[in-house]
């Protein structure tokens, strides 16, 4: 439902060059985001420490090695404190960040730092994903900020850009509500759908090799996708919450986490029904989840990589960003997540040679900032 406005892309550009925030190399402001980034990982690994059963993912506790996990922490509050005393000493206008990521690491270190002793486990109904937040933020920005920085799409365009916290919050949000939006994931399948399961298909489903399963995983769940996702841009109360999506402005890894919690739950849970009633072995889904983790990041990157002799066979960036343009060729195209050969089946592929999109958004009127705001904004459409 999207529509495109002749100032998309005049609305872009003064988003972008109306923020007169100093951020230039040596002003301070670099080295107080890397402060905060640094001495919060570290913080957020010291509370993990001492409260194992109310902060970290069950399945996951027997697997960190906790050598290797307290000389991280070690090493992310010094960083986060040694950043922030520079930041502050460059920036002493407005030293906010570099204060912040030095009061994250003198309040870890009050409480025991990196040496801390493992908190006693208790029973617990639920539990927040504070180490699956802190591990995938790690590991994402590990691989994908360094390859924003050696083959940027756009080099103008800074890691810490216009709406990072937004999208952070986002990030943050969908990890540590992920015994929440796992519940909510199953539920569709197993509540719904489960009359559906037959056992002996589900019996030979699982005994087919660990690869093909991956392979046939990706195609079901992908048409299963495609036709949630057209359906959220077809449908105006469901655009309503998938719009969110879109309205970033700027593509980086960062971006694909702006996703409403509707969005997340409609789209994971109907596209995981022919899934569970297929019975496809766990292996074979743990590693489609894998795959689709890093895939699903890359395809928002900043990154210029063409990937010709794949473009064809699955998503890549440039097909990907080509679903999030505002140009009007563009719009309501591109809905496949691993393989563009269903949108060329289905008649909404767009891939012009040689070109990617000059601008990205909804086209509409302005979403604000913040993800309080954005999860409300859709609801009061809705009452509106």
């Amino acid at each position: 439902m999207r529509e495109f406005p002749p100032g998309g892309l005049h609305y872009l550009q003064v988003q972008e060059s109306g923020n007169e925030v100093d951020r230039r190399f040596g002003s301070g402001w670099i080295s107080g985001m890397l402060s905060v980034t640094f001495a919060g990982l570290g913080y957020g690994g010291v509370l993990c420490l001492l409260f194992p059963w109310l902060l970290t993912t069950p399945d996951a506790r027997p697997l960190y090695p906790l050598a290797l996990v307290r000389g991280l922490i070690h090493a992310f509050l010094v960083a986060g404190f040694g950043l922030g005393v520079l930041s502050v000493l460059l920036r002493r206008r407005d030293p906010k960040a570099g204060l912040t990521g030095i009061l994250l690491s003198v309040a870890a270190a009050l409480v025991g730092g990196a040496g801390v002793p493992v908190g006693a486990m208790r029973e617990a109904p639920a539990y927040l994903g504070l180490d699956w937040f802190l591990l995938n933020l790690l590991l994402l920005a590990v691989v994908f900020v360094p390859l924003e920085r050696l083959a940027p799409l756009r080099p103008a365009q800074i890691i810490f850009r216009p709406g990072w916290q937004t999208d952070l919050g986002y990030f943050a949000v969908s990890h540590l509500a992920v015994q929440v939006l796992v519940l909510l994931t199953l539920a569709p399948a197993v509540v719904v759908f489960g009359w559906a399961v037959r056992p002996a298909v589900q019996a030979a489903v699982a005994a087919q090799p660990l690869v093909l399963q991956l392979v046939e995983i990706v195609v079901v769940a992908d048409l299963a996708e495609y036709a949630v996702h057209r359906l959220f841009h077809r449908v105006p109360f469901l655009w309503r919450f998938h719009r969110i999506h879109h309205s970033a402005v700027a593509m980086d890894w960062l971006a694909g986490s702006r996703l409403h919690l509707v969005d997340i739950v409609l789209t994971r849970g109907l596209s995981f029904v022919p899934l569970y009633l297929l019975g496809f072995a766990p292996p074979a889904l743990y590693a489609y989840l894998v795959f689709v983790s890093f895939h699903a990041v890359f395809i928002h990157a900043n990154v210029r990589w063409r990937l010709r002799p794949l473009e064809w066979l699955v998503v890549t960036p440039r097909f990907h960003h080509w679903h999030h343009a505002l140009e009007a060729d563009a719009v309501d195209k591109n809905f496949a997540v691993h393989l563009p050969v269903i949108d060329r089946l289905f008649g909404t592929a767009y891939f012009p040679a040689e070109r990617w999109p000059a601008a990205y958004g909804d086209g509409g009127p302005p979403v604000p900032e913040g993800w309080l705001r954005q999860l409300v904004l859709p609801l009061r459409a809705s009452r509106g």
